[in-house]
């Protein structure tokens, strides 16, 4: 008896050691540290402070001043700070992401705010979320989840009558090959009305032709890419080896000829943060960001300039809501 029931705390201790060894690799996995030190100023665990929405004695929610002071302290850090993978690369932060998250939670003010906290909040309890007003891993995977659904679905490569070749002139490379210039005739229809309603703005200062065309000096809000076949994507991801995940698909939703890439300031489709930090502050890319919908755009969020073409949606000028859901690889690539 004795005997046995060495072996069996022999087992049990060797079962309890396996069970670590599982959760510190799940962990390292998702490209969390194992236990991050309390000290680390990007710990959301260490940041994240009470809800900031309480119930009152007549059920309704109000804001809990003090945690809404402490959750804009964390978001400020957060948004430069948190570390976390997309498509395989470690990503730090998500202020290039700003743009797209007040657009969500229908505020402009900015992460380091109360206003901004508070709509958090709000956007968390909608959401099924605790509402801390942090933006911590569970929230920041919510909002990629919801604006990767909506994207394009169907990516079957477009059919040459689906197809119409626009004017070079209209391209950002004048000297692109004339079969890379092909758009899906609906989206090149919805194009062309966003477009018009941008050159309307004279807050955006754009040149342009007596037509409706943008001027030949004119570069943003041109087309960069759009169709492109099987073949040349696969000629690209030859030239881009390291693009990885989040850069160039193998099933692209540009097979369509619904998806433009245009061009939104800096270098047109370069994916490091520098450059996306620039591109996401220009006045052409923060207009996208709260028109496009009305005309049936909706952004790939890791790209600024990468807009996909779903068909207008009645009351796209309300900023979206629903219910999220937590991607383990958030990853749909362009």
């Amino acid at each position: 008896m004795k005997r046995f029931s060495i072996k069996l705390f022999g087992i049990l201790t060797a079962l309890y050691s396996l069970l670590a060894l599982v959760m510190f690799v799940s962990n390292v996995g998702q490209g969390q540290s194992a236990d991050p030190p309390k000290s680390s100023p990007t710990d959301p665990r260490r940041l994240v402070k009470p809800t900031v929405l309480i119930i009152d004695r007549a059920g309704k929610p109000i804001a809990n001043s003090e945690a809404l002071a402490a959750a804009a302290t964390a978001n400020s850090s957060l948004s430069s700070e948190f570390v976390w993978t997309f498509g395989g690369k470690e990503q730090h932060g998500w202020y290039l992401y700003t743009p797209l998250i007040n657009r969500l939670l229908g505020v402009e003010d900015g992460p380091g705010s109360s206003a901004f906290a508070l709509a958090l909040a709000r956007w968390q309890e909608v959401s099924g979320l605790k509402p801390t007003g942090v933006l911590d891993e569970d929230s920041l995977g919510a909002m990629i989840l919801k604006w990767q659904d909506a994207r394009i679905k169907n990516r079957d490569l477009a059919l040459p009558e689906q197809l119409v070749t626009v004017s070079a002139a209209e391209f950002y490379d004048p000297d692109r090959l004339e079969e890379l210039r092909q758009v899906e005739k609906t989206t090149y229809a919805a194009y062309k009305r966003m477009l018009a309603a941008a050159i309307n703005d004279p807050t955006l200062h754009l040149a342009h032709n007596s037509d409706g065309t943008l001027a030949t000096e004119e570069r943003y809000l041109k087309i960069i890419s759009a169709f492109r076949s099987r073949e040349y994507q696969e000629k690209l991801r030859r030239q881009s080896p390291k693009a990885g995940r989040a850069g160039l698909a193998v099933n692209s939703p540009h097979f369509t000829g619904r998806a433009l890439d245009l061009y939104v300031g800096g270098d047109p489709v370069e994916t490091k943060d520098g450059n996306r930090a620039f591109q996401i502050q220009t006045p052409v890319y923060r207009w996208l960001v709260r028109n496009a919908e009305r005309f049936g755009f909706r952004p790939y969020f890791y790209e600024p300039w990468h807009w996909e073409y779903l068909g207008e949606v009645p009351g796209a000028n309300q900023p979206a809501s629903g219910s999220p859901g937590i991607p383990d690889h958030p990853n749909s690539p362009r």
